[in-house]
């Protein structure tokens, strides 16, 4: 049986996260189940690179789809984005080997915060980003994002989906500023329930000095969860990429876009998904 995999764009305010929850909840696998129940008139379970929460949205969301599909991969795009709400698209869909499995065989993924660091609330920006009014020292917010890279146990910050295991390896953290905008940037291995939530409010902790960045790191080394500060809300959270050895996006100028600002870090300097 033909397996495809999709690359999924979609906006999480309206719903309760990814993965499927209870029937009367509405997820973004369940309205990709069911587009694809309307597709071929049969039940399809699909499989996801990663379990996105409530709110948070996604630019580079890896699924798989394995069903009876005589028509092509861009005949399957386009009848799944007929049947998909507004806030939900397949940017790119293409057959791979059935032996892929888009959550075990990535490498890495990526995700970007949005903080709206302004005194005045921006209504277009209010699904996208967390408003911080107090004035936020980037340098610092850097200097206790340094302590994150490479592996460590990140107990502090997130529980493990299963097991025990709060070891990650992060090979990137940091913040940058766009106007108005922070965007905090973070790459690893894999990452810990609501563990880039709960860093992001750490760090927010760093930029208005209530902590100072021996305060984070210690915070980080204590491995105790009650040590980490107010996790930050839903909205300004995206999955950007998920990175695989053997499977790559080649989507052209159909560079997915949030209101304000571009979350541009999924693009090369060939504007190319980054899969491998």
């Amino acid at each position: 049986m033909p397996q495809y995999t999709a690359l999924i764009e979609y906006d999480g305010t309206a719903y309760y996260g990814f993965q499927r929850q209870k029937a009367d909840q509405p997820t973004i696998q369940s309205k990709l189940e069911e587009a694809l129940y309307q597709i071929i008139q049969q039940p399809v379970t699909i499989t996801g690179a990663g379990r996105t929460d409530a709110g948070v949205h996604a630019l580079g969301q890896v699924a798989g789809i394995t069903i009876e599909w005589r028509h092509g991969a861009m005949a399957l795009r386009n009848a799944l984005n007929v049947h998909l709400p507004d806030d939900i698209v397949v940017l790119q869909l293409k057959e791979v080997p059935v032996s892929f499995h888009p959550r075990f065989d990535a490498k890495r993924r990526a995700y970007q915060y949005v903080v709206l660091n302004a005194p005045t609330r921006r209504p277009m920006a209010r699904l996208t980003s967390w408003q911080v009014a107090r004035p936020l020292q980037i340098d610092q917010m850097n200097a206790a994002a340094a302590a994150l890279h490479g592996e460590h146990n990140f107990a502090t910050f997130g529980q493990p989906p299963k097991g025990e295991n709060c070891v990650r390896h992060v090979f990137a953290a940091r913040w940058q500023r766009q106007g108005e905008f922070l965007l905090f940037f973070i790459e690893a291995n894999a990452f810990l329930y609501r563990m880039v939530r709960s860093l992001v409010g750490s760090l927010k902790l760093v930029g208005d000095g209530t902590w100072t960045v021996d305060d984070f790191v210690a915070a980080l080394q204590s491995q105790d969860r009650a040590m980490a500060g107010p996790t930050a809300p839903a909205q300004g959270l995206f999955l950007v990429y998920v990175t695989y050895d053997d499977l790559r996006f080649e989507i052209g100028d159909m560079q997915p876009q949030v209101s304000e600002p571009f979350l541009g870090e999924m693009f090369n300097e060939n504007n190319d998904y980054q899969t491998g």
